[in-house]
């Protein structure tokens, strides 16, 4: 959850957005551009086997037994990827096509994972930091004090808002917690499509319907931390509301950014290896 998020956050987050966009566009406007028609031989070139480019791991996750876990402890119907190599993405599927629904007990699994994951704790000090510099919510003080409450804060509201919109929720009214990527269309097209995620989400039965999980769930992570652990000063019903429209304003940036990222670390890790030296034959 992100609280009363400052300036300097949110040049931050329209600068992830804006690198996404810039590197995204290319590759949907090639998607797009792209020859439908087979070759003569009636196989197109995306067909020919030999130079079949190895699975997602989305893809390769829908062949997992249902319930069980790897030695990495991913979640059988989740994924190992990471945003920008680094956050947590393991509700994000690329390619998957008509994958189970997953079980109360996954959705905590890979919610618990995600939440205490070892990149977590710098980012969220990373939070922190910036909280500190711009002397957000005076109530916590300064100093190596005030810094340590806002680490913690940050961490706390960070993995209830996680746990209530991830799996206590959609536990509850049978939804599911996973974002599904769309991967065809124009830029604009997909960008829509990930914002109303927000607001539409699938079924555990495979029906959309509306995101109660995420909306009513972060309102309620919002008033659960603004009336519990914060400074008193800042627990009124205002200061609550605008954290409730940080958090969608924030998870609507970053739902954009899952959309695009696996045609963004595909277009860098085709960069990286046409940088790479060639090897020279003996």
């Amino acid at each position: 959850m992100i609280r009363l998020v400052p300036r300097s956050f949110f040049v931050f987050v329209v600068f992830v957005l804006a690198t996404a966009s810039l590197l995204a566009i290319p590759v949907a406007a090639q998607q797009s551009l792209a020859p439908s028609n087979p070759d003569p031989a009636g196989q197109s070139p995306s067909q020919d086997k030999s130079k079949e480019a190895p699975k997602s791991q989305s893809e390769s996750q829908s062949q997992t037994v249902p319930g069980s876990t790897t030695p990495e402890g991913k979640v059988a119907g989740t994924s190992n990827d990471r945003l920008f190599y680094a956050l947590p993405n393991f509700l994000s599927l690329e390619n998957a096509g008509n994958v189970p629904p997953l079980t109360a007990k996954q959705k905590f699994a890979v919610v618990a994972r995600g939440s205490f994951d070892y990149v977590q704790f710098p980012w969220y000090g990373f939070l922190a930091g910036i909280s500190q510099a711009e002397n957000s919510e005076p109530g916590f003080g300064q100093g190596a004090a005030g810094y340590g409450k806002r680490f913690g804060s940050a961490f706390a509201d960070g993995t209830i808002e996680n746990f209530i919109t991830g799996a206590i929720l959609p536990s509850v009214l049978h939804q599911d917690p996973r974002f599904f990527q769309s991967g065809s269309g124009g830029f604009w097209r997909r960008t829509g499509y990930a914002m109303s995620r927000i607001v539409m989400t699938r079924a555990d039965s495979g029906k959309q319907q509306f995101n109660v999980s995420e909306i009513l769930g972060s309102a309620a992570s919002a008033a659960i931390s603004t009336y519990s652990y914060h400074p008193q000063a800042d627990r009124n019903l205002p200061n609550a509301a605008s954290v409730w429209g940080s958090q969608i304003g924030y998870d609507t940036v970053t739902i954009v950014v899952k959309e695009f990222w696996p045609d963004i670390h595909r277009k860098l890790s085709h960069k990286s290896s046409q940088r790479a030296p060639g090897r020279s034959s003996p």
